[in-house]
């Protein structure tokens, strides 16, 4: 059977390689069907993987948020009381505040601003993995300092270069001079174009309207022999129903949904997934339709030599199947400098995994697979009585 498959991939082969204009046409569609495909499953998991870069960065166990909470970029406030009690659980080893707000980033050459996400933690706890920043924690301590994302957008000015130069950097940060005490990498998304971390002390002076009492995340860490799960459900329990409990790996989920579902952002990345899939099926279809009308007296005269309709489709089968090799190969080619060019353009973490180039290849295989087998009716209607 395998024999009888793969005897047709030569006539499949000829007849696309018969009109090279036709097939060179037929591929750059595909190849721009993937492309596609490819940026908006590369755009939308940059979303989802910036978005929650600052979650996978925490150093705790579990999660402690106000019960309407959606989105770690608007954070609602809860009582810092709720951590203390949290204390009184059994497997809790311990807790730590962290308070979160949007400032304004002067940038020290040009002097314009811009925002930038704020966190702020106790020094004297250990709130991010970072070992720059729990290398550079002393430098918290001191007043008006923080540590800023190398990694954020160059519209906050060149920090990284001049706090290499001059190990410190002076600016303003909501009209307040602060000073730049040392440098962590995190990212920046779609919510946040740069990070910075300070104290607690020195962010309640940044955000004078910001209570001490109120916070927006409490960090729990758990002795090493707790049972996360137990533990979680044993705070979701007994805290007052204002705040709810998160594992770090539930927090995460819980952004993505929210960019995923609440927002017109994520809506429009699945659905320039779906269109792009559409696009590449009509691109196809129409190819192969041109294809069997100009071969319908061939094709009419190998059903007339005794061939039947069941050869003629896997021909056209495997003429989809080659179509959709031959697109994929250049649309992949050139995504990957289109997300090259992406990342260095946005500071973005836009790059292709094995993951995504598989499943882009596989629903190229199906859009192409779908489009022969359209164009197979117009296959079946080659009738040998109307050429002789």
């Amino acid at each position: 059977m395998l024999r009888h498959f793969f005897s047709k991939t030569p006539i499949a082969l000829r007849q696309l390689m018969k009109d090279k204009t036709r097939l060179g046409i037929a591929m750059a569609g595909i190849a721009f069907a993937n492309i596609l495909i490819f940026a908006q499953m590369g755009f939308q998991a940059s979303l989802f993987n910036s978005s929650t870069a600052p979650h996978r960065s925490l150093n705790a166990d579990l999660v402690v948020v106000n019960r309407h909470f959606e989105s770690v970029y608007s954070v609602k406030n809860f009582s810092r009381r709720r951590l203390h009690q949290a204390l009184g659980f059994e497997g809790v080893e311990s807790v730590s505040p962290l308070y979160i707000g949007l400032g304004s980033w002067k940038n020290p050459q040009n002097h314009r601003t811009q925002t930038i996400l704020v966190f702020g933690t106790d020094p004297r706890t250990t709130a991010f993995k970072f070992p720059q920043i729990n290398q550079n924690i002393s430098e918290l301590q001191k007043p008006d300092t923080v540590l800023f994302d190398q990694a954020s957008l160059p519209a906050f000015g060149p920090i990284a270069a001049l706090f290499e130069q001059h190990g410190s950097v002076e600016t303003e940060l909501n009209g307040i001079q602060i000073r730049v005490g040392g440098l962590f990498r995190l990212g920046a998304s779609f919510a946040a174009y740069g990070n910075v971390i300070t104290s607690d002390t020195t962010f309640l002076s940044l955000f004078p309207y910001t209570l001490i009492s109120q916070i927006q995340v409490g960090l729990v860490k758990l002795k090493s022999n707790a049972d996360i799960k137990q533990v979680s459900q044993n705070l979701e329990a007994g805290l007052p129903d204002d705040v709810m409990i998160f594992t770090t790996s539930a927090f995460e989920t819980a952004e993505k949904t929210y960019w995923q579902k609440s927002t017109p952002i994520g809506f429009i990345f699945g659905l320039g997934v779906i269109v792009s899939f559409i696009v590449g099926i009509m691109v196809v279809y129409q190819i192969m339709y041109s294809d069997v009308a100009n071969h319908l007296p061939q094709y009419a005269t190998l059903k007339a030599m005794g061939y039947r309709d069941r050869y003629l489709v896997g021909v056209l089968l495997q003429e989809s199947l080659l179509l959709a090799v031959l697109g994929y190969i250049p649309g992949f080619t050139l995504t990957l400098g289109i997300y090259q060019l992406a990342a260095e353009s946005t500071m973005l973490p836009i790059f292709m995994t094995p993951q995504r180039s598989i499943a882009v290849f596989l629903l190229t295989v199906i859009m192409c697979l779908i489009s022969g087998t359209t164009a197979i009716r117009k296959l079946q209607s080659a009738n040998p009585a109307d050429i002789f």
